[in-house]
């Protein structure tokens, strides 16, 4: 299909590296037509980031395909957006379209439709997205209309190619945009069937945050002679994040949460949790308490989404809770805060959540909840990182309080007396002394707000006053609950305590201790819990993972060893106790050694 390309030994090391010291003071030094530059000035950009400033020449000289490395809010839609718009004709007969760009989801479809229309300026392109979740009707219609520049995600792009309602014989520009997300979302099999689709001398371009072989493989096969274009704007742009972390129990975290958005009113961001059910558990959590929210994940209807998605960019609430495949393409200017609910399972995570903040200069904020399980993780994530993320303590409720009152105070000096109230303002100052009336108003208005008792507290509880009550609490008594996995399926005591409040809001502080081994796991529990969890887990799994020991279901069954090791994993919490393993290892590793069946 690609004959007439020069094919050569082909490999990353071979590419012509184009770094981030190519700059440009302004898009004037690119030849811009004037159409461009006042569409740019309309928008407020004026000096080229890094990315555009590498991407722009290349693509507006020569016929080379090129391949961008850089990562979500850089600038790539304009990277490559301006020279397809700069290359594209006005007026070209019966339209058809010229241009193709493939992004992994719905959001960010449109937010690259409509960055392209505001791009054109004066320019007569037409701009259309095509996208799942959405009316098709509308779509084809826009099609048949005919358009230069089609944006849409791979899955809805191939239905319309099958329809015969997308011709793309007349493409010049092909463009995968966050190719690594597509591949990630299982795109590959489409993205292959579309670029075979279109003709041999189209330019092609790939943007993509990470370079796994995937990628380098669509790169071989479809542009082999590509230019590489690698901005390391990662490090820069972390440099405006202030990243950090709070160690935290598990149900801290909502009261945490609530206090970092009670210290800065201005907060504007994004929460991220792991889960659908963590996300509505949290919002539900928030509202309760008087705070504006609203949640993203993947249950939610596709029109309620872009609702969510159009009130948060304009500013109607500040704080969205989301999950991260929801959160997806989200790119929301002026965000300045980040917070990690959730830990993140691995860098590239991390790095695309916290980059949503600390752009354009700015600085951001990112904060990251770590519960006492979780430092072996947070441990591999620094290691990823190669940078060590700082403990700090929370505000105090007394901090906290004091901050709130100044920030009441700032407002009220700086809002304008309302005319229509002056009247009723000084009837109100002629019943009783101001100082008694303002009290008075404060207390009608904010309740208990401005009391430290209004925060809960936060930390470990007090340490028993003695010997005795310690050791009454290691001496109390617990029931056993078995669960059929262990550390070789990827259970640990994170893992169960997540599983366990998922299914019946039951918190660490309640549970006994929790052993893991290779095959099973132990959990220790109140007697007065234990039918409660196990129907629980059973019925949120739809499974039988977890039984009462020595109980089967419709009889008793026989007490069972369990398999363990002396690296198992121990609650360490001083509250739980911190005897021997379960059950003795020694003659189970004897009896294994020797080939005999375990009894």
């Amino acid at each position: 299909h690609h004959g007439r390309r020069r094919r050569t030994a082909w490999s990353c090391d071979s590419w012509r590296k184009v770094l981030n010291n190519t700059t440009a003071a302004t898009f004037a030094d690119f030849g811009l037509s004037r159409t461009t530059l006042d569409a740019l000035a309309e928008k407020g950009i004026t000096t080229p980031t890094p990315i555009q400033a590498a991407a722009i020449p290349l693509l507006l000289s020569g016929e080379s395909d090129v391949l961008g490395q850089a990562r979500t809010g850089t600038g790539k839609t304009a990277a490559f957006g301006i020279p397809i718009i700069e290359c594209l004709e006005d007026g070209y007969g019966p339209r058809q379209p010229r241009a193709i760009i493939l992004t992994p989801t719905r959001e960010l479809c449109m937010q690259v439709a409509t960055e392209i229309k505001s791009l054109c300026g004066t320019k007569h392109l037409f701009v259309a997205s095509v996208y799942g979740g959405a009316s098709i009707e509308l779509q084809l219609r826009a099609l048949k209309q005919g358009v230069d520049i089609v944006v849409g995600t791979p899955g809805r792009v191939q239905d319309m190619i099958d329809r015969e309602a997308l011709n793309l014989e007349d493409i010049m520009f092909a463009v995968l945009d966050e190719a690594d997300e597509m591949l990630d979302m299982g795109f590959v099999d489409d993205i292959d069937a579309i670029l075979c689709r279109v003709p041999e001398d189209r330019r092609m371009l790939m943007f993509s945050a990470t370079m796994p072989e995937e990628i380098l493989a669509i790169a071989e096969k479809f542009m082999p002679d590509c230019e590489v274009i690698r901005v390391d704007a990662e490090v820069a742009s972390l440099d405006q994040i202030d990243r950090f972390c709070y160690e935290l129990r598990r149900e801290e975290k909502v009261e945490a949460l609530i206090r970092i958005m009670d210290m800065d009113p201005e907060m504007y961001g994004l929460v991220f949790c792991r889960t659908r059910l963590d996300v509505d558990e949290l919002c539900e959590q928030l509202s309760k308490r008087k705070h504006r929210v609203e949640a993203l994940h993947g249950d939610i209807s596709q029109a309620q989404r872009t609702k969510v998605i159009r009130q948060f960019k304009d500013g109607i609430f500040k704080i969205l809770v989301a999950t991260d495949v929801a959160a997806r393409g989200i790119d929301v200017a002026g965000l300045t805060h980040v917070v990690n609910y959730s830990l993140p399972q691995n860098a590239e995570i991390y790095i695309h959540r916290i980059g949503r903040t600390g752009r354009a200069g700015k600085n951001g904020t990112a904060i990251t909840f770590v519960t006492p399980g979780e430092k072996r993780k947070l441990a591999a994530l620094e290691q990823e990182l190669g940078s060590k993320l700082e403990f700090r303590q929370l505000p105090t409720p007394e901090e906290l309080v004091t901050a709130r009152r100044n920030n009441l105070i700032k407002k009220v000096t700086e809002e304008e007396a309302d005319p229509e109230y002056l009247e009723f303002a000084a009837e109100l100052l002629d019943s009783r002394p101001p100082a008694e009336l303002v009290a008075a108003l404060l207390r009608i208005s904010f309740g208990k707000q401005f009391r430290p008792s209004a925060y809960a507290r936060i930390g470990k509880p007090p340490r028993p006053a003695g010997k005795e009550v310690r050791e009454h609490k290691e001496r109390a008594e617990y029931t056993k609950l078995l669960v059929m996995k262990g550390k070789d399926d990827g259970i640990t005591p994170p893992v169960l305590l997540e599983m366990i409040y998922n299914a019946v809001r039951i918190t660490s502080k309640r549970l006994g201790k929790i052993s893991c081994f290779p095959k099973n796991c132990i959990v220790e529990v109140p007697p007065s819990l234990a039918s409660k969890i196990v129907s629980g887990v059973n019925g949120h799994t739809h499974s039988t993972l977890m039984r009462i020991e020595g109980e089967a279901p419709g009889k008793k069954a026989p007490r069972e060893k369990f398999e363990g090791d002396k690296k198992s994993s121990f609650r360490k919490e001083k509250s739980f106790k911190s005897d021997k393993p379960f059950r003795k290892e020694k003659s189970f590793r004897k009896e294994k050694s020797k080939g005999g069946k375990r009894r």
